[in-house]
């Protein structure tokens, strides 16, 4: 049995964990069909993921908290970045949520038109095809 020997600081743990989600999101829509591209460098574009349906593309920000709150408030991290998508993943639950970039200072996860998703492929396919 393979046994973990790393001991890795807690930023580090927090960005290999932050990480996983965004992991998950290219699994989940590589196995839609979707073409997935990651960026080598993402500095100031605010883009995680880069998908393709092959004549399209479109940019995705994927966030994740703390929270098992699902009106739990949100910042706009993205400023006015040119994105498609913003995805939310809850570290603490196994739901996300969907969504439209906003403009406001804040917002609500369950806010109007954010799609919640159970955290598994097929929940997560179908709540992407409904945004």
């Amino acid at each position: 049995m393979p046994v973990k020997h790393v001991q890795r600081t807690a930023p580090a743990n927090n960005y290999y964990r932050n990480t996983s989600f965004e992991t998950l999101a290219v699994s989940w829509l590589t196995y839609d069909g979707w073409e997935v591209f990651t960026p080598i460098i993402d500095h100031d574009m605010k883009t995680d993921l880069l998908i393709s349906d092959g004549d399209n593309f479109y940019r995705i920000q994927i966030k994740t908290v703390e929270t098992n709150d699902e009106s739990f408030q949100v910042e706009n991290r993205w400023g006015d970045a040119k994105i498609d998508f913003v995805i939310y993943f809850s570290k603490s639950a196994n739901w996300g949520y969907i969504m439209k970039p906003f403009m406001q200072k804040k917002k609500s996860l369950k806010a109007k038109g954010h799609i919640k998703f159970h955290q598994h492929a097929k929940p997560f396919i179908k709540a992407f095809s409904a945004i």
